[in-house]
C-alpha cells in the first residue's frame, strides 16, 4: 500500500467547485515533493464553513487504486 501526505488549505470559495463537481480531479504536492492526482470527490466529506484546512493522508493500493483520504490529527 502507498500512502501520500500532504498539507491542503482551501478557502471556502474554492470548495464550491469541488464540493459542486465541477473539478472533478485535484493535484497536491507531498511532503516528499511528489504530485498526487486523486477525485476531488474524497474532499467532499472534510468541507467547512472555513473551507478545508489540515494535513491528510491519501492511502493507494499497489495500483494506485485511492483506498481513502484521512485527515491526521496533531498531537498537542
Amino acid at each position: 500500500m502507498h500512502r501520500y501526505e500532504f498539507q491542503l488549505h482551501l478557502s471556502a470559495e474554492r470548495c464550491l467547485d469541488y464540493y459542486r463537481g465541477a473539478v472533478r480531479q485535484i493535484v497536491v504536492r507531498c511532503s516528499t515533493g511528489q504530485n498526487v492526482q486523486f477525485p476531488a470527490s474524497l474532499l467532499q466529506k472534510f468541507v467547512s464553513p472555513e473551507g478545508i484546512h489540515g494535513r491528510f493522508v491519501l492511502s493507494c493500493d499497489e495500483r494506485n487504486k485511492c483506498l481513502g483520504l484521512e485527515r491526521v490529527v496533531e498531537a498537542s
